[in-house]
């Protein structure tokens, strides 16, 4: 399928499913100064030599901005006046200043931060017993209408470039720059829909990927889709050993069309099959990402229904106790029937866990600290 039926099958599915206001007049769009940490190190070195520079700069470039991290051109100090000059022209290396950093008990740090055009994305830290996650968001926004989640409050407003993706991590990574810690692995399952701005998604995981830049295992790297099938098919063609997850949260199609207007766009059955096609062509298994809402997909009926749909597909259930959302109508599952819950499918032989609750003190649910502090960005 080509983007732009794509684009429009997306589209229709979200103005099928939500009542629209009067269509505002549309601003201009500011023209966007690209980010450099956009660029891969071939990408760079094509750009010196079209600038008259010698390509070997360009890992010189990387060690200033993935090892030392500067937060300006200014501080590459084995450049050329002549050479920082045209990076400063060209390219900006300050894309995210933060607005807000909530701190929770658990050690999660939340950040709400500010793009050049004054949009505002989140980006979470998270604290594990193996080290230090972050939650990246590829999108301002979210076109894709789950009713269960702050995200798509307000719409899509507009795709993050490559750059936006990485300053995230660079941005968190200074941060522990400060305690001598580091990012050891990333989750892109921030706001938005990583597989609708998916070139740009493709650039981040190949620069964050390389032995020049942050250099994280594609193996600590793990995308989630809410189940764009044909960029699924595409994903599994890529090759690369990134860990991949889908956002499931019902057994059949009427639920889950219930929850996520994406599946009348791609079908329950078109999905599984997309995701056979995964597990076959790269050996792997997938994660079926799980939110257990209170009377609506968590009863012991439902488990032993995601049982049979999911029996003979490589894959690994996690279970998410959904954190509350004052915007949506959905409720926690209580402890008993979350355990109820897993029991069933260990029961029938399906590997799952339970994600651990995090930041449950602070505006941790994806797009809610945007909702709260950006309100005019999500009506």
């Amino acid at each position: 399928m080509d983007q732009h039926k794509f684009d429009e099958r997306i589209q229709d599915l979200v103005e099928e499913t939500e009542v629209k206001p009067a269509r505002r007049e549309k601003k201009e769009k500011p023209k966007l100064k690209e980010s450099i940490y956009s660029l891969r190190p071939d990408e760079l070195e094509q750009w010196l030599k079209e600038h008259g520079e010698k390509p070997f700069r360009a890992a010189q470039i990387y060690d200033w901005l993935y090892n030392k991290r500067v937060k300006t051109f200014e501080e590459m100090l084995n450049l050329s006046k002549g050479l920082r000059e045209k990076l400063e022209a060209n390219f900006v290396l300050t894309t995210l200043s933060t607005i807000v950093k909530q701190e929770s008990k658990d050690g999660t740090i939340k950040f709400l931060f500010q793009l050049q055009d004054g949009y505002s994305i989140e980006t979470v830290l998270m604290r594990h017993d193996y080290g230090n996650s972050i939650c990246v968001t590829t999108q301002v926004g979210c076109r894709i209408g789950c009713t269960f989640c702050a995200s798509t409050l307000g719409g899509l407003k507009r795709h993050l470039m490559a750059g936006e993706i990485v300053e995230q991590v660079v941005k968190v990574q200074q941060q522990l720059d400060e305690t001598n810690e580091r990012v050891s692995s990333i989750v892109i399952m921030g706001i938005g829909e990583p597989f609708d701005n998916y070139d740009a998604m493709m650039n981040f995981l190949k620069i964050v990927n390389n032995d020049k830049g942050l250099n994280i295992g594609a193996r600590h790297i793990t995308v989630s889709t809410s189940g764009i099938v044909p960029k699924i098919y595409e994903f599994a063609d890529e090759g690369m050993q990134i860990n991949f997850a889908v956002s499931l949260h019902a057994p059949n199609q009427e639920a889950r069309q219930k929850l996520m207007p994406i599946a009348r766009a791609y079908k329950l059955d078109e999905l599984l099959e997309a995701v056979r096609y995964y597990t076959k062509k790269t050996g792997r298994r997938v994660t079926f990402e799980y939110g257990l809402m209170s009377g609506e997909n968590d009863s012991v009926e439902v488990a032993e229904e995601l049982s049979a749909l999911i029996k003979n597909i490589k894959c690994h259930v996690n279970l998410i106790p959904i954190n509350y959302v004052p915007e949506r109508d959905y409720i926690r599952t209580s402890r008993s029937k979350i355990f109820e819950f897993e029991k069933t499918l260990k029961k029938n032989g399906i590997n799952v866990t339970i994600r651990r609750e995090q930041g449950a003190d602070i505006a941790a649910a994806c797009g809610q600290l945007r909702a709260q502090e950006r309100s005019e960005e999500t009506k």
